[in-house]
C-alpha cells in the first residue's frame, strides 16, 4: 500500500523537484550504510568478534543478520522498495547498533563525547529512516513506476467473448419410444 503522504505534493514545490529531492534522500541516507554493510560483509567474523566484546548471546547469528540488513536495506533503499517495512527495518538495525556499539555511558572523557557523537548520528539515522517510512520513495522509485503504470493503465472491462451461433433446434422425438423402435 501507498502512503497517502508520497502521492500528494507540497503546492509550493514542482513536482520534478519533490521527486528529486527524495531521490537524493534515499541516496544519502543508503550511504550512511551501504559501505559499511559491504565492508563488513567481507569480514563477518571481525564484526561478531566485535558484537562478541559487548557481550550479545549468538554474535555469528546477529553478524551475519546484521549485514544482511545493512547491505540489502540501503538496496532496497536507493530502489524505493517497499518504503514502510524497509525504512523501519532500517530505523530500528540503527537504533539497536546505536545502543549496542556506542555505549558512551561506559566512558569518560574524549572517548565518552565520541560515543556519544556517534550515537546519536545512528539516532539521527534512524530518525531519517522512520521519514522515509512515513513519506514514501516519491515517483522515481519502484513503487512510483508501478503507481504510475497502474494509474495510465485504466482498468478496461473485460472483452466479452463472442457467443456462438446456436445450432438449429432439432426436431422432438416422441417420448417412450426409441428411434430404432419408432422406425419398425
Amino acid at each position: 500500500m501507498v502512503c497517502s503522504q508520497s502521492i500528494k505534493r507540497s503546492p509550493d514545490v514542482p513536482g520534478r523537484i519533490h521527486d528529486g529531492t527524495l531521490l537524493l534522500a534515499r541516496l544519502l541516507l543508503a550511504a550512511a550504510l551501504l559501505p559499511t554493510g559491504i565492508a563488513r560483509a567481507l569480514n563477518v567474523a571481525g564484526f561478531a568478534l566485535t558484537l562478541a566484546g559487548t557481550g550479545l548471546p549468538s554474535p555469528n547469528l546477529v553478524a551475519t543478520f546484521a549485514v544482511v540488513v545493512q547491505v540489502f536495506g540501503p538496496l532496497a533503499l536507493i530502489v524505493g522498495v517497499l518504503p514502510r517495512v524497509t525504512g523501519g527495518a532500517l530505523a530500528a538495525f540503527a537504533l539497536a547498533m546505536a545502543v549496542l556499539l556506542h555505549p558512551f555511558w561506559l566512558f569518560s572523557g574524549p572517548t565518552a563525547i565520541a560515543e556519544r557523537t556517534l550515537l546519536l548520528a545512528d539516532l539521527g539515522l534512524a530518525g531519517g529512516f522512520l521519514l522515509y517510512a512515513l513519506t514514501g520513495p516519491g515517483a522515481w522509485s519502484w513503487q512510483g513506476w508501478r503507481m504510475s503504470r497502474a494509474i495510465q493503465a485504466p482498468s478496461r472491462p473485460a472483452p466479452q467473448k463472442a457467443a456462438a451461433p446456436k445450432a438449429p433446434a432439432r426436431p422432438k422425438r416422441p417420448a417412450g419410444r426409441s428411434p430404432a423402435r419408432a422406425a419398425a
